[in-house]
């Protein structure tokens, strides 16, 4: 009998939900989290972290903010642990900059529990140091993207790529009334 391969996954959801808006698609994290931790495939999940960015407390950003609260609700009470970060005003919009938050748990998390497989569900290349650095201590790093929205330097850092097309087909669409189109393996031009 062989021993399960210890995951921690880790998940940026801002890239993702756009990743995933972008696929006319309502993300489903629970099948994204069985999927990339299917324990018929031999891997033993430890933790799914999901980093999330708030809006400013500031009454225009108020329904933003509501919208990502119940968000963390759900995923807490769902068993994910939820890492959130406030974010500050950047002209008409905001910006939380979750990246260095992720980046530097990341890196914190593997070290002190050494899992065998890191998964960054996410395609910014922004975390090919954080890649490297884990897997130049032994630790197998796997990001989790769909091809459209995974950064090169990512994708070289990474020591394999899990291509999220397959469970975003499964997902139910963001919007009926908008075209449906098959994800994977579509021909934009016909």
């Amino acid at each position: 009998m062989t021993t399960a391969r210890r995951v921690m996954i880790f998940a940026d959801s801002d890239n993702t939900f756009l990743a995933a808006q972008s696929f006319n698609r309502k993300i489903d994290w629970q099948k994204i989290r069985d999927y990339l931790a299917n324990p018929t495939e031999g891997r033993e999940l430890i933790e799914m972290v999901m980093f999330v960015g708030l809006p400013p407390a500031r009454e225009r950003f108020e329904e933003q903010r509501k919208t990502k609260e119940k968000f963390i609700y759900w995923a807490k009470s769902s068993g994910f642990l939820v890492v959130t970060k406030e974010g500050k005003n950047k002209g008409d919009d905001y910006e939380a900059n979750i990246d260095i938050v992720m980046a530097m748990d990341a890196l914190e998390l593997s070290l002190e529990v050494r899992p065998d497989i890191v998964v960054l569900v996410t395609g910014d290349s922004d975390f090919a140091y954080l890649a490297q650095k884990l897997r130049k201590r032994g630790i197998r790093v796997e990001v989790a993207s769909v091809e459209q929205s995974l950064g090169n330097d990512l994708k070289n850092a990474a020591s394999s790529v899990i291509d999220l097309i397959e469970v975003f087909d499964s997902f139910e669409q963001q919007n009926n009334n908008q075209n449906y189109y098959r994800i994977g393996n579509a021909n934009i031009f016909d």
